[in-house]
Formats: C-alpha cells, sequence, structure tokens
C-alpha cells in the first residue's frame, strides 16, 4: 500500500478519498486553486499545494503543475477523483513517465473509451449491443446532416470525447439541427478540446441503467451490479438509486456479463462504469463507459459494504481484488441526490454566492452525506455546482425513499439557491413513488415541479413576521436583570411601543409575487395573526442551531428560520420559501426614479463569460432568434430574443465576463 498520495481534485470527491486514506493510514496532499485557500478539501488533507489562478484551464487541468506537486511532496501516486484531468490518457502517461502511479486504468483503457464513436464499434464487434447511429470520422456538416436524416427523429447529437452531460443536445427537427450542432461543437471544444460528434437515435422512454465493473493487474474482474441514474436535468445526473427496480436476476445477470465483456475488451484495469439505456422491450444498448470512480458511487458502497476508493487504492498498488463475483451481495436499497448550487426555476442555471447556513441533517446510521463545502464558503462561477451528495439506505426501495425524502427536508442551506425544494418534490412524485423511471421524468412532471406557486402562504408570512418582529431577541443576549419573555416590554425583540397599538408590520418580496405587507399584533403578552382568513395565536420560541417552534392556534411544528442579509429563509417540514424583508419607503423613493427596464430576456441569468454573439449592432432580430451564448460552471445557455426588434447596442463581445442580472445588449422592439 502507498504511504502517501496526492489527490489532483477538488470539491467533496477529494474529501471522500481523503477520508478512506485517513483510515488505511495512507498521508493525503491537496491541490488547490487561489479560489480554494480556504475550501474545505484543503483542510482535510495533510499537505496542499497552492497550482495556480481560479480557472480550471490554469490549476486543476494543469498535470505539470500537480505533477510537479506531487514530485515536491513524495507522493507516490495521484488519485484523479472524477472530472478533470481522471479520463485523461496523456496526464495517465506523464505520472507513468514521472514514476507517479496513476490510480485509474491504464492509458490505453482510457484512450479507447474515450473516443465515444471508436468505443461503440469496438463494443459492437465485442457483442456488446449498441444503438444505431452515426460514429464516423467525416465530420463535415452536409454528412452529418445527412446521417441524421438516415437516423431519424429525435435523435442525439454526443461529443465524441464527452462524458457527464457535457456537449449533448436532443435534436426533436431537423431545422433545428444547424444550431445544435454549432452547440455542442462548442460545449464540447470547451470540455474536451475536440469538437467532434457522433449522433445516434434518441429512445424517448429509455431507463439509464449503468453497471460499477473492477479489474485488477492479475486478470480478476468483477461486476458490482447496476445503478439506475434515469432522473436527470441537463443530461445529467440527480438522484441515483441502487440495485436498479424492476430488474430480475436473470436482466441483472445479462448487463453484469455484458459489462464485463466491455471491461475486457479493452484491457481495463480499475475502478469503471459501463453505461446502458435500456428502452421498455428490457433490450439494453451501450451508451459508454466512464473509465473513473463514478459521483454515484456511494451507492454501491451502500448496498454490497465495499469501499471503492479502498479498491482503487489497493488495485492500483499492485495488489488483487479483495474478492470475487461470488462473495458480492445485495443487501437493502441505497439512493442518492445530488444537491447543487442552481436555479431549477431558470433552467436549471448554475447559482452563486456565499453559503450563509449550510446545516445538513442530523447523521444517522442509515445516512451518508459527501460533501465539500462549510457554511461561509463562497460558490464560484469556476467550477461544477455540486455542492453535496446525501445518501441513505433501507431494508428496500420505499423505506429508501422516505429516508431520502425525510432527510431533504431537514438539510438547511440559505444565501445561494439550490435545487432542494427540487429534489424533495421529486422523491414524493406518483412517478418517482411507483419506480415509473426514464430519463424524461423531470420534463413530463415539469408543472408538478416547477410550476408556479403564487404567493407564499399566510403561515410563512407570519413566521418571517414574528422572527423580525424578535429578532434582535434571536441573536443578542438578554439585558442583565433577564426579561419578561419574547413579549415583555422590556425585551429588546419587543413590537411594544407606548401609547400606541401594539403590532409589527413588515413588507416581504417573494418570487413569483407582488410585494406582501403582513401584520402580527400582540395583546397580553400573545401574539395574534390572520391565518387563512382566520384569527390565530401564533408564537415562535427559538430551540437551537435556527430551529424554532412554531405554534399556530393548537398545532405546533418545528421550523428552521435563518436570515441571510436582508432574506428571510424558512424551511417547514421541507416546505421552504424566501422572503425578502423590503424597507416600504426606501422602495417606494427608488421606484420613483426608475428607469425604465430592459426587455426580459436581455439580461444575464447567471454569472460566467460571453462565448458567442450572434447577432450584431442595428440587426433586425424575430422573436426566438438566439442573440448570444453564456458559459459557467460548464453549462452553455443562450439568450434569445423575448420579442420582434432591433438590436440597439451590444453590451459585450466573446471573452467578456459578466454577473448575474447585468443587461447584456439593448432591444428595442419592433413597431406594428
Amino acid at each position: 500500500m502507498f504511504d502517501k498520495i496526492l489527490i489532483a481534485n477538488r470539491g467533496e470527491i477529494a474529501c471522500r478519498i481523503a477520508r478512506t486514506a485517513r483510515r488505511l493510514g495512507v498521508r493525503t496532499v491537496a491541490v488547490y486553486s487561489r479560489a480554494d485557500r480556504h475550501a474545505a478539501h484543503v483542510a482535510r488533507c495533510d499537505e496542499a499545494f497552492l497550482i495556480g489562478p481560479a480557472p480550471a484551464a490554469e490549476s486543476y487541468l494543469c498535470g505539470a503543475r500537480i505533477l510537479d506537486a506531487a514530485r515536491r511532496c513524495g507522493a507516490q501516486a495521484v488519485h484523479p477523483g472524477y472530472g478533470f484531468l481522471s479520463e485523461n490518457p496523456a496526464f495517465a502517461e506523464q505520472c507513468a513517465d514521472s514514476g507517479i502511479v496513476f490510480i485509474g486504468p491504464p492509458p490505453a483503457a482510457i484512450r479507447a473509451m474515450g473516443d465515444k464513436s471508436a468505443a461503440k464499434e469496438r463494443m459492437a464487434k465485442a457483442g456488446v449491443p449498441v444503438v444505431a447511429g452515426y460514429r464516423g470520422d467525416d465530420q463535415r456538416e452536409d454528412i452529418l446532416r445527412a446521417a441524421a436524416e438516415q437516423c431519424g427523429y429525435p435523435l442525439l447529437i454526443k461529443a465524441a470525447a464527452g462524458g457527464g452531460g457535457k456537449g449533448m443536445r436532443i435534436v426533436e427537427r431537423a431545422d433545428s439541427f444547424a444550431d445544435n450542432l454549432a452547440s455542442v461543437k462548442r460545449e464540447a471544444r470547451a470540455a474536451f478540446a475536440d469538437q467532434r460528434v457522433l449522433l445516434e437515435r434518441y429512445l424517448a422512454a429509455a431507463r439509464h441503467v449503468e453497471v460499477q465493473v473492477f479489474a485488477d493487474a492479475h486478470g480478476n474482474i468483477v461486476d458490482l451490479f447496476e445503478r439506475d441514474c434515469s432522473i436527470q436535468r441537463r443530461y445529467q445526473k440527480i438522484i441515483e438509486e441502487a440495485p436498479a427496480p424492476g430488474i430480475d436476476g436473470a436482466l441483472r445477470r445479462r448487463l453484469g456479463d455484458a459489462a464485463i465483456d466491455a471491461a475486457k475488451a479493452v484491457g481495463y484495469v480499475g475502478a469503471g462504469t459501463v453505461e446502458f439505456l435500456l428502452d421498455a422491450d428490457r433490450e439494453f444498448y451501450f451508451m459508454e463507459m466512464n473509465t473513473r470512480l463514478q459521483v454515484e458511487h456511494p451507492v454501491t458502497e451502500m448496498i454490497t459494504g465495499q469501499d471503492l476508493v479502498e479498491w482503487q487504492l489497493r488495485v492500483a498498488a499492485g495488489l488483487p481484488l479483495p474478492c470475487d463475483r461470488r462473495d458480492l451481495r445485495i443487501d437493502g436499497h441505497a439512493m442518492e441526490a445530488r444537491i447543487y448550487a442552481e436555479n431549477p426555476g431558470n433552467d436549471f442555471l448554475p447559482a452563486t454566492g456565499t453559503l450563509a447556513v449550510y446545516r445538513p441533517p442530523p447523521m444517522r446510521d442509515w445516512l451518508r452525506i459527501d460533501s465539500g463545502v462549510d457554511a461561509g464558503d463562497c460558490i464560484e462561477p469556476f467550477y461544477d455546482p455540486m455542492l453535496a451528495k446525501l445518501i441513505v439506505r433501507g431494508e428496500d426501495r420505499e423505506s429508501a425513499r422516505r429516508r431520502l425524502r425525510e432527510s431533504l427536508a431537514a438539510f438547511d442551506i440559505a444565501g445561494v439557491t439550490t435545487n432542494l425544494d427540487l429534489l424533495h418534490e421529486l422523491t414524493g412524485l406518483d412517478d418517482f413513488i411507483a419506480a415509473a423511471l426514464d430519463t424524461r421524468l423531470i420534463e413530463r412532471n415539469r408543472d408538478a415541479l416547477l410550476g408556479g406557486k403564487g404567493a407564499p402562504p399566510d403561515l410563512f408570512l407570519a413566521i418571517a413576521t414574528l422572527f423580525e418582529a424578535t429578532a434582535t431577541e434571536h441573536q443578542t443576549p438578554p439585558p442583565i436583570g433577564g426579561n419578561g419573555g419574547p413579549f415583555s416590554p422590556w425585551s429588546p425583540g419587543t413590537p411594544w411601543q407606548l401609547n400606541l397599538p401594539c403590532e409589527a408590520s413588515c413588507v416581504f418580496a417573494a418570487a413569483r409575487s407582488d410585494a406582501l405587507e403582513y401584520t402580527v399584533h400582540f395583546e397580553r403578552g400573545r401574539a395574534w395573526a390572520q391565518i387563512d382568513g382566520a384569527r390565530c395565536e401564533v408564537k415562535l420560541t427559538p430551540l437551537a442551531g435556527g430551529r424554532f417552534r412554531f405554534q399556530c392556534g393548537a398545532h405546533a411544528r418545528n421550523v428552521a428560520v435563518d436570515k441571510a442579509a436582508d432574506v428571510i429563509h424558512i424551511n417547514l417540514g421541507g416546505r421552504r420559501c424566501a422572503l425578502t424583508v423590503v424597507d416600504a419607503a426606501k422602495a417606494a423613493d427608488e421606484h420613483a426614479g426608475e428607469h425604465p427596464v430592459t426587455g426580459a430576456g436581455l439580461s444575464a441569468p447567471m454569472p460566467g463569460a460571453v462565448i458567442a454573439v450572434h447577432v450584431s449592432e442595428h440587426q433586425r432580430v424575430q422573436r426566438g432568434a438566439p442573440l448570444l451564448v453564456l458559459e459557467a460552471m460548464k453549462m452553455e445557455h443562450t439568450v434569445s430574443a423575448p420579442y420582434d426588434g432591433v438590436v440597439e447596442e451590444l453590451l459585450f463581445r466573446p471573452g467578456d465576463q459578466v454577473r448575474e442580472g447585468d443587461t447584456l445588449l439593448r432591444l428595442e422592439a419592433a413597431g406594428d
């Protein structure tokens, strides 16, 4: 076994690798960019080296700097985690040339599976089923368009060197082929430095099922069963589970055998995942092989009791696999939810900000949280926006689902927009409960998951108003001599005023609603509010760690209330609401001097870089026409014209950085 390894990654996977290494007595070395100087993975390793500026291309993707750090600290091996350089055969070769072990498969296997087109040809020859499509070397647009017509619509355009959901588009009609092709090529060039694409028939109701495989250098190879990864947005998984529901023993064996055949075909060694599409007729087709540890590997660990990072270290050190296929058993059911800094209501675009509150649910023996962030961390636009993975295990699928939903409801994050609400709603959908899974589940249930929710209920307004009325009491110790409780006139948090009605009024702003004014009345040491048209006694009692006991009439329940800047974040049993406290007088003054706003859709929906501009000044455009393209956190977003008009002024050029909310261009509406 190694004495010291360098972890060439960041975030939760770097912390997760360090955890296993520490248990095995292996010292760890972190690398970090200037943006990650205070990141969690730096603190959780024994040593750390600065390797460059914030952009990944100048730090985490710079193999020479990483290897220099490995040599300087005396690391015997480099673990690449996932993403960044984990599937880069040139980096694996550079490690070997430097006398440092690459904790991953041989460069030849990475290269063979990294080219998605060549990999599918190889799999077809090995007898592994593949989806029909075009995987040729001729990448001229007319050739690709002709191949698309032959393949038929809908189809997928995929980056030939892609993975992780990057460089992929569904094309429904021939008239949108060219735009989607250009977009995939841009994304592929930026993410993989390779703009080649492949085309394949899109299976609309397919499930995404993958098999974990592991091989050592002694000829041993096993599969550790399958995972279902069908719940996706933007072609990226957000909920995974193992074993895949509805897979019987015969189909499980067929999937496992095909995955092992795929790995053998490229002389595989180490951890890998063979991904398949499973159609309604229970036929499966090879998609790709990820030659690294997968984000969702914890669900496999939860049902097998194995530590896959330990297996990686053993195999890289030249040791045999710790067990064979006959020793592996499925024990229970596991689910994983990926918590992202993103806005599901804005096309899942990534979000940035500071984690004012980061409070995971209480730990249980069936709960695991893999995370690389802490409260106070700044979420930058440079890296993947995943904050944490919440993993649970149950005796069966339904108990795992209930535990996942319970844990999501108890996770509190403030300061950054996240997908927690979406995940909580997903786990309660009838389709999810019934395991009616496919890759378009979110799209099918879009209205239920992302539809407008209207004004916040009175319960949330009452909680926020009570919190504001007694905010000083929550934040400062009681005065010397004590106080008479939250509604004593001598309490620092009371709204009591001499010779005036005792009430607290607040004005709030919330998404999808107008400004809301709400009042709580105080009399004889009690508080009263209008809840759904009825006068009810209300009370908010502080507990600990951002928790309160909220009583409304005879009903009492626990609630989390946190304030970040001017925003009050409320989590009432998994129902979340964010209310901005508005200074009514100031808002009125500002509104009086307000200039007309720029047309809808013309401000930056996320921070990032302008990578393409499709229009010029004074150009006439039609509604829906692409204007420019933004890229951030490995995602590309096209800003389109919200109405017919003329481009008056372009405010940014390709390569410029923009902040969320920046006006990108001015578009004058066309006259009748």
